[in-house]
């Protein structure tokens, strides 16, 4: 393991399970009472009772979050080493391939897209590139001003994230120009987009070239950018239980199991005496092996249960801290139509603001499935997103099923705003509370039987209210 400190290892909460019980072998009246003795000192406050292991909920993120996995990042060979153990359970679980597909592993391409040379002038002078941000999948992009190109300005008092999102979502090609008091945020732009832009497929729709300076006029402009691409194979994990009246319709229990890999290291790490002693591997055992071994739990317990009318889908999603494209493939390879509901698992490891055992679902005022999920526990478990300053609905890998009208939405007991773990190299396995964390399994798998069963159908969601994916990244 890395160096973090065991934070939570002293405090966990006793398991509710009996595992750790002692084995009594005999079963005279004295040792029977004796057991009753003990079960009830440790057991006598308010009893809860779940149908998950503790133990294996442990292991699977154990295993996930394993510096050995170095972070689990994208591209990386470690990514894969997580693939096979997430399809070797589903195997052993009893899980089918998806239609169509002979293994649990759907394969699929995806382009790192980089700049190779880039020269741009306006009004005959030539632009340095440290003022330059290409966003373009194309090998070569060659522009000037009789082509069809919108110019569009980001004037000093502009918002600059509010006019880049909205560029993000038009069809067009476009020449942003920004005034230099935007240059840090556009210095954090660039420093990001500039590591490469991904896509699915290359040489396909509009780009952009962002540009930061004053101009008094722009009366004539010159671009000539090329870029190389690199090829990545990735794949989503696809686990199928069948369903039985009504096996056209689908349930889809979903996490992501990448994360962000490791720190990188800077010319004064390297010379740095104590890096010996950082920790600089990003291990995501909330964000989001928690999920991914929620998902594989639940697997297993529907399995067991055969109480399924509906086909149930588990998939553990690839890339979706570069930009959901794993959930962006499988979206294209499924009719969304005959998804009934999406339940997208996304950093339960933690207890809520509500308390333990207890989440909150992203969107919870676009469709009715809060409601309905309420409806099968005794008490309200299922909550309101309480951080909606921070765009959550549109953050993980529901977005792209729920832009097709899908019931999808994100449940999480992450405090994101005290989080201070999220996306750093902390975030191991003794911060969880795998106790809390197996009650909100739990949870899920009652609150969701209405789905499985076929008593309840959510209403689809509004595509014209929610945002559209972007087309530039």
């Amino acid at each position: 393991m890395s160096n973090t400190k065991l934070m939570n290892k002293q405090k966990q909460p006793i398991s509710k399970n009996n595992s750790h019980l002692p084995t009594i072998q005999c079963r005279p009246p004295f040792a029977m009472a004796l057991l009753l003795s003990i079960s009830g000192f440790l057991f006598s406050a308010p009893a809860y009772t779940n149908s998950f292991s503790n133990l294996q909920i442990e292991n699977d993120v154990k295993f996930l979050a394993d510096d050995k996995l170095k972070g689990r990042s994208s591209f990386s060979p470690e990514i894969h080493v997580a693939a096979d153990y997430i399809a070797d359970r589903f195997k052993k679980i009893g899980l089918q391939p998806m239609t169509g597909q002979k293994e649990f592993k759907q394969k699929f391409t995806l382009y790192r897209i980089v700049s190779d040379s880039i020269n741009v002038q306006i009004n005959g002078q030539p632009i340095t590139s440290e003022n330059i941000l290409p966003l373009t999948s194309f090998e070569h992009l060659q522009w000037n001003q009789s082509d069809k190109v919108n110019i569009v300005t980001i004037d000093k008092d502009d918002n600059f994230r509010e006019i880049f999102t909205r560029i993000n979502h038009q069809d067009n090609n476009t020449l942003l120009i920004v005034n230099p008091a935007h240059k840090e945020i556009f210095s954090r732009f660039r420093q990001y987009f500039m590591q490469g832009l991904n896509k699915l497929s290359k040489n396909k729709g509009p780009s952009a070239v962002v540009v930061m300076g004053e101009f008094a006029s722009l009366a004539n402009f010159k671009i000539d950018i090329r870029t190389k691409a690199d090829q990545h194979d990735l794949v989503n994990i696809v686990g199928v239980i069948p369903g039985k009246k009504q096996k056209d319709e689908m349930i889809i229990y979903s996490a992501h199991y990448d994360h962000i890999g490791e720190k990188s290291h800077t010319p004064n790490d390297v010379k740095s005496e104590t890096l010996k002693d950082q920790d600089i591997i990003f291990n995501g055992a909330d964000d989001d092996a928690s999920g991914t071994s929620a998902i594989i739990n639940l697997a297993n317990y529907f399995a067991q249960q055969k109480i399924n009318e509906r086909t149930l889908v588990f998939v553990a999603f690839t890339a979706e801290e570069i930009g959901g494209w794993g959930s962006k493939y499988f979206s294209n390879h499924i009719e969304p139509q005959k998804v009934i509901a999406m339940l997208n698992i996304e950093m339960i490891g933690k207890p809520s603001k509500f308390g333990p055992g207890k989440l909150w679902m992203t969107g919870y005022e676009r469709s009715d499935l809060a409601h309905l999920l309420n409806q099968n526990l005794d008490n309200t478990e299922i909550y309101a997103d309480p951080y909606p300053k921070q765009n959550l609905f549109y953050r993980s890998d529901n977005a792209t099923l729920a832009r097709l009208g899908v019931p999808a939405h994100s449940f999480s007991s992450s405090q994101i705003d005290k989080d201070t773990h999220y996306h750093q190299s902390s975030d191991e396995i003794e911060t969880l509370d795998i106790d809390s964390m197996t009650r909100i399994i739990d949870t899920l798998a009652k609150a969701s039987e209405g789905l499985v069963t076929g008593k309840d159908t959510p209403k689809r969601l509004d595509t014209s209210k929610v945002v559209p994916d972007g087309k530039l990244f």
